[in-house]
This record gives C-alpha cells, structure tokens and sequence, in this order.
C-alpha cells in the first residue's frame, strides 16, 4: 500500500534551515508529480511546493518562494523540502502528498517550529 514518511522537522531559530525527507513506497515514484503542504496553528492546511515527475518543473507557494527548494530523487524514492530563511510564520506541520487519479494520499507529517 501508498506510504508516505515525512522526518527531519524539529525546532530551529528565526534565520536557520532545515531539510525535510519524505520516504515514499508501495507506488512507482518516478511516475507521479509530488507535493509539500503545510498547517499552521489555527490555520488552513497551504499548498507549499510541487514537483513535476521528473523533477524538471517545480512550483511554490506565494509565502516560501525564493527560501524553501522542493527536490527529488527517484532513485531513493525520496522527495526533499530544502527550506532556508525561516521565519515564525513557518512554523507548521509538514505534510507529504501523493494524488492518483482522485484519491490523495498524506504522510503522517513532521512537525517544524521556529523561534524567534
């Protein structure tokens, strides 16, 4: 079955990085555009990045653009969130997602804390 596991959250001070890994299995992973989504405290869950199939196309939200890198490899069947720059407002829990066909699929999510 379609498993996703999300790690590398943790807590970090306003200014610092991190690196999020999503491990992905029972699927062919090279086969489908992947995606980071994010919910805050008291917030709605937010489209953060995608990634085309081949890694050659990647798209983000308005609020990380220029700080957070989505990437892949589909040798590890891994998807990776590079985020830099960060700031309290990007203090969330951190999601992997898989859409085939009409059925999502999420990972248990990794929990990211700033402080400032």
């Amino acid at each position: 079955q379609v498993q996703l596991v999300e790690s590398g959250g943790g807590s970090v001070q306003a200014g610092g990085s991190l690196r999020l890994s999503c491990a992905a299995s029972g699927f062919t992973f090279s086969t489908y555009a992947m995606y980071w989504f994010r919910q805050g405290p008291g917030k709605e869950r937010e489209f953060v990045a995608g990634i085309s199939r081949s890694g050659l196309s990647k798209n983000y939200g308005e609020s990380v653009k220029g700080r957070f890198t989505i990437s892949r490899d589909n040798g590890r069947n891994t998807l990776y969130l590079q985020m830099n720059s960060l700031n309290t407002e990007d203090t969330a829990v951190y999601f992997c997602h898989l859409l085939i066909g009409t059925k999502d699929y999420w990972g248990q999510g990794t929990q990211v804390t700033v402080s400032s």
